[in-house]
């Protein structure tokens, strides 16, 4: 538990950084959004681009894996969209709502975590974990909030303004731009490696701190949001790692130390990819930065559990 701990004490210590700034009035009230656009606008792109640019197909080709990890992700991203349009939620609200309860820490907490319990073996499954959370769940989240934004009816006009919608987005723009730049197997400049480190390096940090800065923000919170958040917390500890379970060891027969990084992964807290967007779209944040925070503390429970179950004694 130490370990775990350990682990995720730098989480907490941004979001009390950005919470402690603003409530001592040292960031003034739009700081959590002007925060927020910098990660999405160049530190989030940089690191989804720097991400791509590097993968190759012959470190991700590992179907059975990507299978079990990415149906248990689309599966509660499914189940918890549909509850919550069920139950009234406009489309972007209800898809921000959806990831929030789907979105493991595979970058921020994933890859050190993986390292102390299974070692360098862990780095390939962590990496491709990341790549389908930061990138293919996100663009679906991404798509589906477009969707519910726009006014237009007509299937067709529908379509060429969702398509316009994203093709200005960052967020989809640059694991594309990834995508193509690795097909093109030439080397990556110096400087521009360095340009892109140093963006991405401040993604996950920025983002912690602006999400402390808006949970210091004093604001009326949305009926019923308080439990919403615990229901989300509970699919995204429990409910995503024991499907992830199922499919990895009964359905594809994974190897025993790809089903527990499997588990692992899919047992992360949710990342600030959620507040992310909300903030992005202007959308109500309150139950995602409430389920990004209880779920990170629980995960210091949950995951030593978890490991301890398996036989890693963090």
């Amino acid at each position: 538990m130490l370990a775990t701990l350990e682990i995720l004490l730098p989480v907490f210590g941004l979001i009390f950084a950005g919470f402690a700034c603003r409530r001592r009035g040292v960031l003034g009230p739009n700081s959590a959004s002007e925060l927020n656009r910098f990660v999405v606008w160049l530190a989030l792109p940089a690191l989804l681009f720097d991400t791509m640019a590097r993968a190759t197909w012959q470190q991700l080709y590992q179907p059975a894996f990507v299978a079990s990890f990415s149906i248990a992700c689309v599966f509660v991203f499914a189940l918890i969209l549909a509850i919550r349009l069920m139950s009234g939620r406009h489309l972007a609200d209800a898809s921000v709502d959806a990831i929030a309860a789907s979105y493991p820490n595979t970058g921020y907490i994933g890859f050190p975590l993986g390292l102390i319990a299974f070692g360098p073996a862990s780095l390939t499954p962590t990496t491709i974990a990341t790549i389908l959370v930061a990138c293919v769940l996100f663009a679906l989240a991404i798509v589906l909030i477009e969707v519910g934004l726009q006014t237009e009816r007509a299937p067709h006009k529908l379509g060429l303004k969702v398509l316009a919608s994203l093709a200005r987005n960052p967020l989809i723009v640059s694991p594309i731009a990834g995508v193509l730049f690795a097909s093109l197997h030439v080397a990556m400049p110096a400087s521009v490696e360095t340009f892109l480190k140093l963006l991405s390096g401040a993604a996950s940090p920025c983002a912690l701190v602006s999400l402390g800065l808006f949970l210091a923000e004093k604001r009326p919170s949305a009926t019923g949001a308080r439990g919403i958040a615990l229901l989300l917390t509970g699919v995204k500890l429990f409910l995503q790692p024991a499907l992830t379970w199922w499919l990895a060891a009964r359905v594809f027969d994974l190897s025993p130390a790809l089903v527990e990084m499997a588990v692992v992964l899919a047992a992360l807290p949710t990342g600030t990819g959620p507040f992310m967007l909300a903030e992005y779209y202007q959308r109500e944040a309150h139950i995602t930065s409430r389920t990004i925070l209880l779920s990170t503390v629980g995960s210091v429970v949950s995951l030593s559990l978890l490991l301890l179950l398996m036989g890693h004694r963090t």
